[in-house]
Formats: structure tokens, C-alpha cells, sequence
């Protein structure tokens, strides 16, 4: 598992008797809640709202016994997390993961007593989540992942140096505002690259749609920007950008691992296993303004060659050799 540092040593506070997390314990059955603005994922997507309940079987939260989970999707309808956060809060769930930082505002209006825990968030101090990483404060807690202006910059330099000849580089988002932060970045570096961006953005969850611009606009590459709509949609990317020989860079390593060209960020696996650890804290009485927020400390470069050789792309040797894995 990646190594992951917390803004200081991890705690495990336990609440009074008496209790909110007592409460649970006599009650038998706990209650999970996740809100996303993705869509619905299928079991076999290994999403954070699906991840995290199986990995909470390790400690004992086994999903249809003692715990009961609730998942609100907003199928990419920005405007639905309000009302979906509500529901949660009116089903009284022990905790909600708000996933992305799309969600963490809507979970936050929605309740100031349920514990929430962000999987993931970008720079909530900045945005005013949490008071510090170190006691985030209130009722909120959770991972964070590097802010997208800090790592848009960094893909399309990637994919730019693994591409060399794409003089256009479509940017595949949506209407998040983190597309739009990503979007924000990536042209200011494409001028330093000498590349020109394109901005395509998802509608209605029609990718074919957003491929036949890409195709149209004669896009060398492209940068599929990093959101849990796109990354609940990723078979359905990589199997169009395989189709229209389009070379793609990802959010994340698993999303070059099962076919992707390749991806630069921190594992999806490991960091919702720390969304879990905090999960599991939480159900035991730890109030979560008390937990340290996480940040990654390690990102990953993998590299798909098997993909790269089925659409016609010869990665350089000097973009290999920075490469952390190399499937072959």
C-alpha cells in the first residue's frame, strides 16, 4: 500500500459513554451513507462506495448484517447532491463518505452533528471544510488528494512527453467545479508545451458524443481530467479511446492496470482503505474533528504498453524510465 502521512500522528479518540457511538452499539446495526455525484456504480467498479464496505468486513462491518449502507449517485446532475444529502440525513446515518469535493459541501449543509468523512477531498482548508489538517475541527475528517492545479499541470506534461507529436490535446471533463480548476491549469501549461487544449465536456453521460468531437477536433491525446463521474465511466472511456486510437492519460494507476494507456496519481485501492480506517474509527467512537485529515505523499506513473501498442503510440524510452510500473 502507498505510503500515506497524516498532518500529525493518528489518533483513535473515543467518545463518552453515553454517546452517539454507544447509541449505535446498542442498536446493533450501523448505518453508512455515501453521497457521489457520479453515476450508479456497477459491483464491479472498484469505486469508493464500493470499496469501502468491503473493506470494512475486515473489522467486522459486514454489509447486510450489522451494517446497513445507503448510496446516493447524482448521475452527474451537480444540483441533485442538496437533496441527496438530505435524504441521508433524514435516513440518520452514522456516517456519510461524501465522495469528491462536489459532494463534501452538500453533505456539510446538510449536517453540522453527523460525522462525515471526505473520500476525497482536494484543499478543504481552502475551502473552508476544516479548520487545519492537523484537527479539521467540527464534525468532518477524511483524505485528501493533491488539488487539481497541482496535478492537471502535471498530466498533460506527461502525456504531452508521451505523445510528443499531438499538437492538440482534448481535456475530457464535466460541469464539476474541479473540471473547471483542472481546465483552469492545463491551459496555462499547454502554451510552455507548445500544445493547444480542447475542452470537451460529458452531456448526459454520452461519451460517444464527446469521442466524435474529439475525432472532429483532431485531438492527438487526450487528458481525461480527474472526477468520480469520469472515473464511474472509465471502461466506457478506454474502450472508446481504444476504438478512435485515441492515447489517453488517467487519474488514476487502476485505470491504466485494466486497459488505460496510462495514469499518474495515487492508488484508488489504498486510499479508500483509509477512508475505511476512518470510517471504522468514527463507528467506534472517535469524533472526527479530532482525526488528523491524510494526504498522500506518493504518486504512481503507470504505463500501459499493451494498450500503447493496440492504438499505435511507442512511449519514448525516457518517459519509460520514469515510470513506476510498466504493464507489458
Amino acid at each position: 500500500m502507498q505510503t500515506l502521512i497524516a498532518a500529525i500522528a493518528l489518533c483513535a479518540t473515543l467518545s463518552a459513554p453515553g454517546s452517539h457511538a454507544s447509541a449505535q452499539t446498542a442498536r446493533g446495526v450501523y448505518r453508512l451513507g455515501f453521497l457521489s455525484p457520479s453515476g450508479t456504480l456497477e459491483p464491479s467498479i472498484p469505486g469508493t462506495a464500493n470499496l469501502v464496505p468491503k473493506l470494512l468486513r475486515d473489522s467486522g462491518y459486514v454489509e447486510g448484517r450489522n451494517l446497513e449502507v445507503q448510496r446516493r449517485f447524482a448521475d452527474g446532475r451537480i444540483d441533485r447532491l442538496p437533496q441527496l444529502a438530505k435524504e441521508l440525513v433524514d435516513l440518520r446515518m452514522d456516517v456519510i463518505v461524501a465522495v469528491s469535493p462536489t459532494a463534501i459541501k452538500p453533505a456539510l449543509d446538510a449536517t453540522k452533528t453527523i460525522p462525515i468523512v471526505m473520500g476525497f477531498g482536494k484543499d478543504p482548508v481552502r475551502d473552508g471544510f476544516i479548520t487545519s489538517l492537523a484537527k479539521p475541527g467540527g464534525n468532518i475528517t477524511g483524505v485528501v488528494v493533491a488539488p487539481e492545479d497541482v496535478l492537471a499541470g502535471k498530466r498533460l506534461e506527461l502525456i504531452k512527453e508521451a505523445v510528443p507529436q499531438a499538437e492538440t490535446i482534448a481535456l475530457l471533463g464535466t460541469g464539476e467545479p474541479s473540471s473547471r480548476l483542472q481546465v483552469e491549469e492545463a491551459q496555462k501549461v499547454a502554451p510552455t508545451l507548445n500544445a493547444k487544449v480542447r475542452v470537451v465536456e460529458l452531456q448526459d453521460g454520452d461519451y460517444e458524443k464527446a469521442f466524435r468531437f474529439i475525432v472532429q477536433e483532431k485531438a492527438g491525446a487526450m487528458f481525461v481530467l480527474a472526477s468520480p463521474i469520469l472515473n464511474a465511466g472509465r471502461d466506457r472511456i478506454i474502450e472508446l479511446a481504444a476504438k478512435h486510437r485515441v492515447p489517453a492519460i488517467y487519474e488514476w494507476p487502476e485505470q491504466a492496470e485494466i486497459g488505460g494507456m496510462m495514469a499518474y496519481g495515487s492508488s484508488l485501492a489504498a486510499l479508500s482503505r483509509r477512508v475505511a480506517w476512518y470510517v471504522e474509527r468514527i463507528l467506534k467512537g472517535a469524533k472526527p474533528g479530532d482525526l488528523p485529515v491524510e494526504q498522500p505523499t506518493r504518486f504512481q506513473l503507470v504505463i500501459n504498453l499493451k494498450a500503447a501498442k493496440q492504438i499505435g503510440v511507442t512511449v519514448p524510452p525516457n518517459v519509460l524510465a520514469r515510470a513506476d510500473k510498466v504493464i507489458k
